[in-house]
């Protein structure tokens, strides 16, 4: 088999987003007078949307959220994170040489994530990854999204890629379940954002560095 598309998940998998994430969560958490939970804890909250990050940070101190006011705090959320999301956010080691090469091989390259359109597309331009990605798909534009395969399959439809020729690269459960649903090998990094360990998850491959992305590509199945 060869591929003709690689398909990024976005935070803890290209780019590491938590510090502004946490950030922005602070300025929310601190105007309603609550404690905010240390950066190493977002981390492991972070993978299912923003709305979601909001009611893990509370229910981490024990507070519960009306949903009306969920919809409020996200929408404040997401005003001010979209404004500015990458102050403090870096692409991990690697990724652009990565993105680079796999253009320069052939591959279609795109990003599941779910992360709002918006901000996504904001921050993919800031840390200079835009140019290299065909297609960005965020967790707002359609009725489903991870670990749905309605997302991915989406994505893949959009990059004029059939499930057979692709890969999903991500970092947590939700990466590896929406490739599973759609017979997609999955890559997991072994560094982003996950409370449960990469290696426990069950990937065809787990990677510890960028320069490793290639090999793991070839092992699976090869250029396109």
């Amino acid at each position: 088999m060869s591929f003709a598309a690689v398909v990024f998940d976005l935070d803890g998998t290209l780019v590491e987003t938590a510090p502004d994430l946490h950030a922005v969560l602070a300025e929310l958490l601190e105007a309603e007078g609550l404690r905010v939970p240390p950066l190493d804890a977002v981390r492991d909250m972070i993978g299912d949307g923003a709305k979601m990050l909001i009611r893990r940070a509370h229910e981490w101190q024990g507070s519960d959220l009306e949903a009306d006011r969920l919809d409020a705090l996200y929408e404040r959320f997401l005003e001010r994170y979209t404004a500015e999301p990458a102050r403090f956010s870096v692409p991990y080691d690697g990724v652009a040489d990565a993105l680079r090469r796999l253009r320069e091989l052939g591959f279609r390259l795109g990003v599941c994530t779910n992360k709002p359109q918006a901000p996504s597309e904001r921050l993919l331009e800031a840390v200079g990854l835009a140019p290299w990605l065909d297609v960005v798909t965020g967790g707002d534009v359609l009725p489903v999204r991870k670990p749905d395969p309605g997302h991915l399959e989406a994505t893949l439809t959009a990059l004029g890629v059939e499930p057979r020729g692709a890969v999903m690269v991500g970092d947590s459960r939700n990466d590896l379940l929406v490739a599973r649903a759609l017979g997609v090998p999955c890559v997991l990094v072994s560094f982003g954002y996950t409370s449960v360990p990469a290696r426990e998850l069950g990937a065809d491959k787990v990677i510890d560095r960028y320069d490793e992305l290639l090999p793991a590509l070839d092992a699976l199945g090869g250029s396109p």
